[in-house]
């Protein structure tokens, strides 16, 4: 690994726990602006305060945002691929960035999105290790977000389909990758051990308790988990600070479920 990655990373992970929490906030560009989202420079503000290692975002919001400037001890991930839902091939990711932006912007790593089993899958296959290639020669960490997405995919969430997602994002030369949560810490493990990258889980559809999300992210962790990258159940969470707190405790300070909960309150 190259000396630039490695200190780019070290601005997304906890250097003690080699853990890491991340703010996703590139929904805009797929659904449109998100509650939690309409005033960007707010949310990147309560994220920080809440104690998230990074953000994750288009170029155009870092721009918007400031959070470059203003939150200069967060980490910065920017999102170089994009499709909307307004589109029949929504599924079909493309690139939107590049690399070379990333740093002008101060980026500390890039990332891309695949669903594999998608038709236009080999499109995404080419970007991806089109992009992987840039960020060796870059010096640039690259979180790659991989889902099973298509006519053939039976259960998005199965284990042995989440296994293969990670599988790929290692194969590809990811740095990060970041996976659905497949239910228990029995099964995930089975997806963390076949993947030689910090695994991240995704928050997926919204969940409907507080101690049903810290719950998964405990357990992520016990299966081998590296941290979360988490977006509309946190930013859209009513006291979204002290969820962020509450993960922090658990991911960074081993804090159990119930002594999160106690930080957050109960819904």
């Amino acid at each position: 690994m190259e000396l630039g990655t490695k200190k780019r990373l070290s601005r997304i992970f906890n250097p003690d726990t080699k853990r890491a929490i991340v703010v996703p906030m590139d929904h805009g560009m797929t659904i449109g602006a998100p509650d939690g989202l309409v005033d960007i420079r707010k949310a990147v503000d309560d994220m920080n305060e809440g104690g998230a290692n990074a953000v994750l975002m288009h170029k155009g919001l870092i721009r918007a945002s400031g959070c470059a400037d203003a939150n200069a001890d967060l980490g910065l991930i920017m999102h170089i691929t994009a499709s909307t839902a307004l589109s029949p091939n929504g599924n079909t990711k493309v690139l939107s960035g590049t690399v070379e932006e990333a740093i002008r912007l101060g980026a500390d790593a890039v990332s891309i999105h695949l669903n594999l089993g998608d038709p236009n899958e080999k499109e995404m296959l080419y970007s991806a290790g089109v992009i992987a290639d840039h960020c060796n020669r870059w010096g640039m960490p690259l979180l790659m977000m991989l889902y099973g997405r298509g006519g053939l995919i039976r259960d998005s969430f199965a284990v042995d389909i989440v296994a293969h997602c990670a599988r790929v994002g290692a194969e590809l030369g990811a740095d990060i990758v970041k996976v659905s949560y497949t239910g228990s810490p029995e099964s995930f493990q089975k997806v963390t051990e076949c993947c030689c990258a910090p695994v991240l889980i995704a928050g997926g559809e919204r969940i409907d308790s507080t101690r049903k999300l810290l719950q998964m992210v405990h357990d992520s962790l016990l299966a081998g988990g590296s941290g979360l990258s988490i977006g509309r159940n946190v930013f859209e969470h009513p006291r979204r600070v002290d969820l962020m707190r509450a993960m922090n405790a658990i991911v960074h300070s081993g804090a159990s479920v119930d002594d999160a909960m106690a930080i957050v309150g109960e819904d």
